[in-house]
């Protein structure tokens, strides 16, 4: 008798990781308050001690889940390997460790437990290491494993293909292409052999075990095509786009590979036309501007005195930038260059290892200090905490000419943090600038609070690993 095929989607192989992970860190809380019991005679383990500690079933899974998200613990090829997820759960582990410690140091004197905190560590990972080593060594194999086609071996079909090997593990697997062009059969592209033509895509599914058709054609559906993928969905195969899944697995939008089916790249009912989420949105960045205010504020005089020594010149620097619906609007940066570091008056993209940078100035754009006294365009209403970052007018023009949907960054208020800027980094070239747009028109999609808060724990991070530019 052959096992049931429960060949899990993506996000529902997600959506079991984050669903078992917060299980296991709940259940480490109540055996770490267990311990904690049994080290002090004091107290047991009742229904009320339990209800007095709530708290922690509160912001350790929280904290949890914002640790694991920022350190990629949910990326499936992270997840399929068991060295990769043990290495990642110590990272995490040691995070949360080191936040608990800045807490325990600011806080009132015996307001925290030291012991509780130790015996959560120990047995989370504990748990957790088990719950992955397992998920590693079943959930690649059978039954749960997914098999796919790609129907389209062009341009399309093959970046698609490339992306799967890279952002999934062995749990994944890829039948072939389906592909109509004579030339093209019986070939091996890009890995990956052509199987059959869209005749072949009914039978094929049946026989290949296939549990998803990836459509990765440009143009119009051929109706003999379109009646075949009817016939796989009928079979209870899904049907999946090659721009969504090319989402879903990268963080970005391919604006490259989607043709005809625009409405992938232009979201039209994205959260900022909403009513709610821009006033949420609005109050977040002013709770976290009083705090930067009040940093830029007690950093001001040194980075001034070191600026002057460094390279005697003007503290601040400000540079026209375009925000939302294309206004215009001056951006203000404590300065890294040398005065006058754009003589001729023309634009110039700041590049990897600028000769123009002065000393403190690199220190300022790796720490990312540079650009606390953003913290004010963002009280005045023309930035937000998160978001695209804002190009140059000069730049802006060229952009636009040359990259699809460009215009469409402009929809929403440009940022201090970004999406792009935490998956990809700066842009110093037309190139970067594409890929960077990929990223935020990914953000503009799926703007979301949680979203907004990864982004801002992602950039906190490389702020202290000196990961700026």
């Amino acid at each position: 008798m052959s096992l049931p095929q429960l060949p899990l989607q993506i996000s529902e192989r997600k959506a079991l990781l984050v669903f078992m992970d917060l299980l296991l860190v709940n259940a480490a809380i109540l055996l770490a308050l267990l311990m904690w019991t049994l080290e002090d005679p004091w107290r047991t383990l009742s229904r009320g001690f339990v209800l007095s500690q709530i708290h922690w079933f509160l912001f350790l899974p929280l904290l949890w889940l914002l640790l694991a998200s920022v350190n990629d613990f949910y990326d499936l090829k992270v997840a399929d390997n068991f060295l990769s997820s043990a290495f990642t759960l110590l990272r995490i582990t040691a995070f949360m460790l080191l936040v608990y410690l800045l807490i325990y140091f600011f806080s009132p004197r015996e307001s925290l437990p030291r012991l509780f905190i130790l015996f959560y560590a120990v047995l989370s990972f504990i748990l957790l290491a088990l719950w992955r080593s397992g998920y590693a060594l079943l959930f690649s194999r059978l039954p749960f494993q997914r098999r796919a086609i790609i129907v389209g071996a062009g341009a399309a079909g093959q970046t698609i293909a490339q992306t799967i090997r890279e952002n999934l593990g062995p749990d994944y697997e890829l039948v072939g292409y389906i592909d109509d062009d004579p030339a093209k059969q019986d070939q091996v592209i890009a890995g990956l052999p052509v199987v059959g033509t869209r005749r072949h895509l009914v039978s094929l599914v049946k026989t290949q075990n296939v549990s998803e058709v990836i459509l990765a054609v440009t143009y119009n559906v051929h109706p003999e095509l379109f009646r075949a993928l009817i016939d796989c969905q009928e079979q209870g195969v899904q049907i999946t786009p090659m721009p969504l899944l090319y989402e879903e697995l990268t963080g970005k939008v391919p604006v490259e590979h989607i043709g005809d089916n625009w409405p992938v790249a232009l979201p039209l009912d994205h959260p900022s036309t909403r009513g709610f989420f821009p006033l949420f949105k609005r109050i977040m960045d002013l709770s976290i501007t009083a705090i930067g205010l009040t940093v830029f504020v007690i950093l001001l005089p040194l980075v001034a005195l070191a600026l002057y020594i460094d390279s005697p010149g003007p503290i601040f620097y400000t540079q026209e930038r375009v925000g939302k619906g294309r206004k215009t609007f001056r951006l203000i940066k404590f300065r890294s260059m040398i005065p006058n570091a754009e003589k001729a008056g023309e634009a110039v993209w700041a590049k990897k290892g600028d000769t123009r940078i002065t000393h403190v100035g690199r220190f300022l754009r790796l720490t990312r200090l540079d650009e606390l006294p953003q913290f004010i365009n963002v009280l005045k209403g023309e930035m937000s905490i998160v978001g695209p970052r804002p190009e140059r007018p000069e730049f802006v023009a060229e952009l636009e000419e040359r990259i699809p949907f460009y215009r469409v960054r402009h929809s929403v208020k440009p940022g201090m943090a970004g999406w792009g800027l935490v998956r990809y980094g700066y842009a110093d070239s037309i190139e970067d600038a594409l890929e960077k747009v990929q990223y935020d028109l990914y953000y503009i999609k799926r703007q979301s609070i949680y979203l907004d808060l990864l982004i801002l724990a992602k950039t906190i991070g490389a702020m202290i690993t000196f990961k700026g530019r």
